[in-house]
């Protein structure tokens, strides 16, 4: 009885230190990151002074903020377009892939974290040896640890934390391409508008330029004119037919393209019949603050997450200069006989580390670190090279609004004109007083006027959109696919590794 209760004891004792020794690489690992990440904070330089029109509209609005801020719901007005949006962040394929890919990328961050666990299994098996007289055969069963690396130097650790950039780096990629989505919707829903209003001109001017034909051409037979002023009138018929027909074939491709971002055939009832007046309820447009400009636009952000994960790398490859250990080893149960595999006293354990220090590798290691020091060194500049086109896109855009007012009223009054001549020109042929070419004259400059507000007009709008897009609005209020606004890096990593 006394030798059973020893036995016990002694099998108790010996799984206490078997589980000691394989639980104490989890221990060793918990404090072995040595080298961290490289703050990106050297791109802090780039500000917007560079930029004096970004700084000249915050001087006229310094208390404004970013309108960037607002959800595209928010901001966009048109319900035809809002539908058309929503359409197109649930069927839009270029979107559906950036979702697709931060799955893969949250797959690849739970493949670097479960590098930092041991891996556990279940063994069974047997062995038989012998020589001519006598065999041995040797069963066993249990639990086994292999190949686990002991991450002293952070090889591993870094890894992981380079995974985890790169999926917050996804994360980003996929809002920029929301943001890309809901500015070319809009964009093709506006071009579509102004293209059926420039047809609409074409054909207004068509049949005006048609009656002056047939007019002339009445005259001609009569006597009255030559055929100078009929063929004149014919050219400015025929510019007008070139003109709805080239109209007629943008329409068309507006729509292919609009079919193309939205994912799916766009129904009729949510196509625009005419020029749009208002696209936003925002009177003022706001760019906020530089530092708002960093905040929202996602892009920035993926490339300040690359840059993280390229000095994750960066660590992982100077860890390779130092020892790399490993750890292997067995808990369970060992016997001679099968029958006696799981009986007192066939309880067995093993441990067994190694350690690899590499001598001569003809300059691998040396290699690998440099190429990784010069990754990072095109992710610092991939960063700062983001910043600034930040910088640009806004400011070119506040140069464009700038002077938009002017250019518009200027504009009309040039329509104005334009007509005012043309009712005069035709009253002085109808008097006699001036030929024919100067009615030609006066109705394509009209033309020409009235073809350069539509645009000028679509410019406006389009300007509201590019200044929304430019400062990274857009990338919030999505349906559908499961999108996330811009990420700031605060997302655990627990939360990451739920899929």
């Amino acid at each position: 009885m006394k030798a059973n209760q020893l036995s016990v004891k002694s099998m108790s004792k010996s799984v206490k230190v078997a589980f000691t020794l394989l639980a104490l690489p989890l221990a060793l690992s918990a404090c072995s990151s040595l080298l961290r990440q490289p703050d990106p904070a050297a791109a802090s330089n780039l500000t917007s002074t560079a930029f004096p029109t970004l700084l000249g509209q915050n001087a006229n609005d310094p208390a404004g903020s970013s309108i960037a801020s607002q959800g595209w719901s928010d901001f966009f007005t048109d319900p035809q377009l809002k539908q058309l949006i929503q359409l197109g962040l649930e069927n839009n394929r270029d979107l559906r892939a950036a979702a697709l890919n931060i799955d893969k990328a949250r797959a690849q961050y739970q493949i670097s974290r479960a590098a930092q666990f041991p891996s556990l299994g279940v063994t069974a098996g047997s062995t038989t040896t012998g020589n001519k007289s006598d065999n041995t055969t040797k069963y066993n069963a249990g639990l086994a640890l292999t190949g686990y690396e002991l991450d002293f130097w952070g090889r591993v650790a870094n890894l992981k934390d380079s995974a985890l950039q790169s999926f917050f780096a996804t994360q980003s990629a996929r809002s920029t391409a929301q943001i890309s989505l809901v500015s070319s919707i809009a964009q093709y829903y506006l071009q579509l508008a102004f293209d059926q209003e420039q047809l609409k001109l074409a054909k207004q001017t068509l049949k005006s330029q048609q009656e002056s034909y047939d007019l002339n051409q009445k005259q001609f037979k009569a006597g009255i004119i030559s055929l100078v002023p009929v063929k004149q009138a014919q050219i400015n018929v025929e510019t007008a037919i070139l003109a709805a027909k080239n109209a007629e074939t943008q329409i068309a491709q507006d729509r292919n393209a609009l079919t193309l971002v939205v994912g799916q055939t766009v129904p009729d009832n949510l196509l625009p019949t005419g020029a749009i007046n208002q696209i936003t309820a925002s009177q003022n447009l706001p760019a906020g603050l530089p530092s708002e400009l960093l905040q929202h636009r996602p892009d920035i952000a993926q490339q300040e997450f690359l840059l993280k994960a390229q000095g994750g790398n960066v660590a992982a490859a100077r860890a390779a200069y130092f020892p790399s250990i490993t750890l292997t080893g067995n808990v369970g149960y060992g016997s001679s006989q099968l029958s006696d595999l799981f009986k007192s006293g066939s309880f067995a354990w093993s441990v067994g580390p190694s350690i690899n220090l590499p001598i001569f590798d003809w300059g691998s290691r040396r290699a690998t670190l440099e190429s990784a020091r010069v990754d990072q060194k095109l992710a610092l500049n991939s960063y700062e090279k983001s910043i600034q086109t930040a910088f640009r896109d806004v400011s070119d855009v506040l140069a464009t609004r700038a002077t938009l007012d002017e250019r518009l009223a200027s504009q009309n009054r040039l329509v104005e004109a334009s007509q005012s001549n043309y009712d005069l020109s035709q009253s002085r042929f109808k008097a006699g007083v001036d030929s024919y070419l100067s009615v030609l004259t006066a109705q394509n400059a009209l033309f020409s006027s009235q073809q350069a507000q539509i645009t000028l007009k679509q410019q406006a709008l389009l300007s509201q959109v590019n200044l929304y897009t430019a400062l990274g609005g857009g990338a919030t209020n999505s349906v559908g696919l499961d999108a996330q606004p811009v990420t700031n890096g605060n997302t655990t990593a627990a939360q990451v590794a739920k899929p």
